[in-house]
């Protein structure tokens, strides 16, 4: 067996985790400039979740790939993260068309 093969692989998942943290870096600040633009709240909340979602995602990812020993841990943030954004955003959405669902009372 090539000794130096782990040590490769090492290095190589070290490079993608710091590719992951960065990538997911730039989802969060990608996904908080449409905060700043003219458009509906919801239309901003919905592109802040999305990239907010991903980003994270991306970054518990790479910190998987760093802390391998961790993997239970994170993998768990990353299925809570993945179930509590989508749940929120179908909550958000459903309590803002409220006044729309219903008939207005005669």
């Amino acid at each position: 067996m090539n000794p130096a093969l782990p040590e490769a692989l090492s290095g190589l998942a070290e490079i993608a985790s710091a590719l992951l943290l960065l990538l997911g870096l730039v989802f969060w600040f990608a996904g908080s400039w449409p905060l700043l633009g003219r458009g509906s709240y919801l239309t901003k909340l919905h592109y802040l979740g999305i990239s907010d979602t991903l980003g994270s995602a991306l970054m518990l990812m790479g910190l998987l790939l760093r802390f391998q020993r961790e993997w239970p841990l994170l993998l768990l943030a990353l299925l809570s993260l993945v179930v509590w954004n989508t749940i929120f955003g179908y909550v958000l959405a459903a309590c803002s068309q409220t006044a729309r669902r219903f008939p207005p009372r005669s």
